[in-house]
């Protein structure tokens, strides 16, 4: 429904001059624009409770004890994060199985899930099954986003408190840009996007990003130590090339430019500079984005571990397969990853 405010301002726009009627129209195309962009962004999969299911969860059925009951992390080790940017806390069985699978690999580091939609002072988590699951894990940790406190002390503060920055047309996809970078110069460890199933431990790869295919890099995984140079020069080239109404240009577009000029290329190939990797694509990046509906395609056992014999994790590109069902249980590529990396959502996906 129109807000009241905006029914109040047609009636003043109309009593006045004709030209303040493009007023009137550019902030009806904005809201509606608004409206709109929310709704896309919005994982169909996550509104409400859509599974109907409980938000208890028995740690003792679902992890095992040895798992469930293991000591904490280790202090020494860099930190795994996740960022949720939009309000939504609901998690979705992809999200589960991001934090499930680096919780699992990444037995002596902590997992820590950043949501913009966890109120900060708030000593308990909204009721979903996802959050009860994560929670048997001893190191996964899910804490507020504060993004004025992020920001603070770096080039993207200025940029983050601009009024209109929320009415830009990709809104939460660079958000989610800028708080990747300034996670990694800040505290550094490896930032993963929610779309990750984790195969193996990534701590041995430092100060590395992959190499998405095409000549570009992706910022879905990032392995960088702390106030690292070359996650400054992002930061400045976040803020001096900005261009947030092109998808892309604060995210792997960025990324490609400061890689390109870091090590003085024209394109981007596997490589090492200047202490800096660039992982060749099955890396991270195994399947192309261009092709994941092979994720939903049966394969072998046997072909299963050649796909994968020189990956470290799988990115699952949810913002093109969200709507794609997935038969549980069955030989598709996407459900073996499931049961093999993140079994205890595995088991709540075959229950419910």
């Amino acid at each position: 429904r129109m807000p009241s405010c905006l029914l109040k301002l047609t009636r003043v726009v109309l009593s006045h001059k004709p030209w303040a009627l493009f007023i009137l129209i550019f902030i009806f195309v904005s809201f509606a624009y608004f409206r709109l962009y929310w709704g896309i962004w919005e994982d169909p999969k996550s509104r409400g409770q859509p599974y109907g299911v409980s938000a208890e969860i028995s740690c003792a059925h679902y992890v095992p004890s040895s798992l469930n009951t293991a000591g904490g992390p280790s202090p020494s080790t860099g930190n795994v994060f996740f960022v949720e940017t939009s309000e939504q806390t609901t998690p979705s069985y992809l999200f589960s199985c991001s934090v499930e699978s680096a919780a699992r690999t990444h037995p002596g580091s902590r997992v820590v899930v950043l949501m913009k939609g966890v109120t900060k002072g708030n000593t308990s988590l909204p009721k979903h099954w996802a959050f009860s699951l994560l929670s048997c894990f001893p190191n996964v940790e899910i804490r507020p986003l504060d993004l004025t406190e992020l920001f603070s002390g770096t080039p993207l503060k200025r940029w983050y408190m601009w009024p209109l920055r929320h009415w830009e047309p990709h809104f939460l996809a660079v958000l989610s840009d800028a708080c990747r970078i300034v996670l990694m110069w800040k505290f550094g460890g490896i930032y993963l996007d929610t779309d990750f199933i984790v195969l193996k431990n990534l701590q041995n790869l430092t100060n590395a990003l992959g190499i998405q295919g095409d000549d570009v890099l992706n910022g879905a995984f990032l392995s960088f130590k702390p106030k690292h140079e070359f996650m400054e020069l992002c930061m400045q080239d976040f803020v001096q090339n900005y261009n947030g109404w092109v998808w892309g240009h604060q995210g792997p577009e960025l990324l490609t430019r400061v890689f390109k000029k870091w090590c003085s290329l024209r394109t981007i190939k596997s490589m090492s500079c200047k202490g800096v990797s660039a992982l060749a694509p099955e890396a991270v990046y195994p399947i192309p984005w261009q092709d994941w509906k092979k994720l939903f395609e049966a394969v072998s056992a046997l072909e299963l571990h050649r796909l994968l014999k020189n990956t470290y994790a799988v990115h699952i590109w949810n913002k093109l397969s969200h709507g794609t069902k997935l038969e549980i249980p069955s030989q598709a590529l996407l459900a073996q990853l499931y049961s093999q990396f993140c079994p205890a959502t595995y088991k709540k996906m075959k229950e419910d």
